[in-house]
């Protein structure tokens, strides 16, 4: 039987997601963001829906943040070296009680980046159990007040349906503390990638298989 569908089988999630304080609606690389709810944070510029075409200088970026730290409720906070590893254990524990597979995991002093093998939980929820784990954990040690936020919000999702995409968002992904001049990231929590579904030995047969050869 040939199966028809305009939509894709998605294989693995993007997640990405933000410290708290550190991509704000009017970020000058543009947002996902569709409104400002804070009048001061506003002043800080416009409202760009998405990812710039071009995309602003770092002392841009810098600035815009040096300026946006008197406006936050909270302080601006980046993970230091020692907080990103714990951040790193709380996410080991999380994909092993879970039973997540990981193929990529990228760790910044700002933001975060996983790429994910799809599971019986939804994007979101991954999303949600990483973010209370690290959360609890960075608390639990002092780095963390209980009171002030340690994620900015549930973050994004990219949904990638083949594995050419796959491998091109691990190699971005593990990039991404090489190009603020950082040491490689090698996380235990993550394993090689082996082409899945399309992996040796996998079933020609099988409802992706089909689709793919149905493009």
């Amino acid at each position: 039987m040939t199966i028809h569908s305009s939509r894709p089988l998605v294989i693995a999630h993007h997640l990405v997601w933000t410290a708290y304080g550190w991509w704000l609606p009017n970020d000058p690389r543009g947002s996902m963001s569709t409104a400002i709810t804070s009048d001061t944070i506003a002043e800080l510029g416009e409202l760009h829906y998405g990812r710039k075409k071009l995309q602003p200088c770092s002392a841009a970026i810098r600035d815009f943040y040096h300026r946006a730290e008197s406006h936050l409720k909270h302080a601006l906070l980046a993970f230091d070296a020692d907080e990103v590893a714990l951040v790193g254990e709380a996410f080991c524990q999380v994909v092993r009680d879970q039973r997540l597979t990981c193929y990529a995991g990228a760790i910044m002093p700002d933001h975060v980046h996983l790429l994910v093998r799809k599971h019986r939980l939804k994007a979101e929820e991954m999303i949600q159990q990483l973010q209370a784990a690290s959360a609890a954990v960075l608390r639990t040690v002092g780095r963390r007040s209980p009171h002030h936020p340690v994620w900015g919000g549930p973050g994004w999702k990219v949904f990638l349906d083949h594995p050419d995409e796959v491998r091109r968002t691990i190699c971005y992904i593990q990039q991404n503390p090489v190009k603020l001049r950082r040491p490689a990231q090698r996380w235990d929590f993550v394993q090689n990638y082996d082409g899945w579904p399309l992996h040796p030995g996998h079933d020609p047969n099988s409802p992706y298989a089909r689709r793919l050869r149905d493009r």
